[in-house]
């Protein structure tokens, strides 16, 4: 085999951190499989001439297997006639499992049965959250799908579709989780999976569970919709592990690390090293409790949080999910087929109303919330916040009908 000569991608391997050329070469150079030696050989050729040229030369095109319209990313080389070997080069978007839950043995299985049908390159996780599979034939993408298949893995979306969910590590792992994130990503994505194989909608929805306010999956500026796990009632405090904190680590140093620090000037440190928590004033920051989480803890009274229209940059910038219902009890069966019946909602409005490649949050900046909140039927609430403790999206003329409409509601729920 002749090795392409690479200078300019020699360059990034100089840095401080671990470089992808270098994993790239390693199966240039090091892997068993003369297959895959010369497929990389011809990848790495093929970046190398991309860098000297300043030019892409990737297109796209078609490619399924059998049953599902969506799950496989198309990479044809529009120089393969110079590096033959990696002229297709496929992405295969696998589904993980919640919470990104692996058991070594499964992990083997994977990585083996990509080594005998794909390029060996692997990417844990994309911001859709799939496994991505990277570097496959097009007569091989049946090939793998059906042999992971068979021992339970299903591809994930691509395209214009409801994608693959994400959770949080959860309740397994942190003590800190509201919700039961897990199930949560498994009913949304079940209920959903023809949604997610066979692209019909108007551009992707995504689909993220936080167990909590600390948002892990980065939900609120990633989801259409996102579940963030809360509470509703007093923050948990245990005095005697925070007077030993303080006695560690002096009063100066809570005050300054701690007391100063919440947003809503909620804490307080008290004459004996106790601390007073203004529960109404919190806003879920979580900077306390992960400083002090023997001491501080969630309280009692769990649900989740939803906000929809959450993104990345595209047609008008980075959006923050909004606030559609600021808590839901999802503990048992009927909560979660409430949130479930609201998603189902939503993703019906969206796939009517939303133009060709827009977002959800794009939509509602389009249309305004009002006209959302209306089609989704959902109420509109005072707990409704664009951020914590400024604005809220109920208007203030007409201040004390409104309120007295909500609490007639309330009272009506109760």
């Amino acid at each position: 085999m002749q090795k392409h000569e690479t200078p300019m991608l020699d360059q990034l391997e100089q840095g401080p951190w671990p470089s992808f050329i270098s994993g790239i070469k390693r199966l240039r150079d090091q892997h068993p499989d003369s297959r895959i030696n010369l497929v990389t050989n011809d990848l790495l050729g093929q970046l190398e001439h991309s860098y000297e040229t300043r030019r892409g030369y990737w297109k796209g095109g078609t490619v399924s297997v059998y049953g599902y319209g969506g799950g496989i990313i198309p990479r044809f080389s529009e120089v393969g006639k110079a590096f033959p070997e990696s002229r297709e080069f496929h992405t295969l978007r696998v589904q993980p499992p919640a919470g990104n839950h692996y058991s070594t043995d499964m992990l083997r299985k994977l990585a083996d049965s990509w080594e005998k049908w794909g390029s060996g390159l692997v990417t844990f996780h994309g911001q859709t959250g799939n496994i991505m599979f990277i570097g496959a034939t097009t007569d091989n993408t049946q090939h793998f799908f059906d042999e992971i298949n068979d021992y339970g893995w299903d591809l994930g979306g691509a395209g214009p579709c409801v994608r693959t969910a994400m959770s949080c590590v959860g309740g397994a792992r942190c003590e800190m989780s509201c919700a039961n994130e897990h199930k949560l990503h498994r009913l949304l994505v079940n209920n959903f999976t023809d949604d997610v194989h066979r692209p019909a909608l108007p551009y992707k929805f995504k689909f993220k569970v936080s167990g909590c306010p600390n948002d892990c999956q980065n939900a609120i500026e990633r989801a259409d919709f996102a579940v963030i796990g809360t509470w509703r009632d007093d923050m948990k405090v245990d005095q005697d592990e925070f007077k030993a904190y303080v006695a560690r680590k002096g009063r100066q140093h809570v005050i300054d690390n701690i007391v100063t620090r919440c947003p809503t000037n909620s804490l307080s440190l008290n004459d004996d090293d106790s601390i007073s928590v203004d529960n109404k004033n919190c806003v879920r920051c979580m900077h306390c409790l992960n400083v002090v989480p023997k001491a501080l803890h969630p309280g009692d009274d769990k649900g989740v949080t939803i906000l929809i229209g959450g993104k990345r940059t595209l047609k008008i910038g980075d959006l923050m999910g909004t606030v559609v219902v600021p808590f839901m009890k999802v503990d048992d069966e009927e909560g979660e087929e409430r949130i479930v019946e609201l998603a189902e909602e939503i993703i019906d409005f969206f796939a009517e109303n939303a133009l060709e490649h827009e977002r959800t949050g794009e939509m509602i900046e389009r249309i305004g919330l009002v006209n959302f909140l209306e089609g989704v039927g959902v109420e509109v609430d005072p707990n409704m916040v664009a951020e914590p403790r400024q604005c809220s999206y109920v208007r203030m003329d007409g201040w004390d009908e409104e309120a007295e409409k909500w609490f007639e509601r309330q009272a009506e729920a109760s």
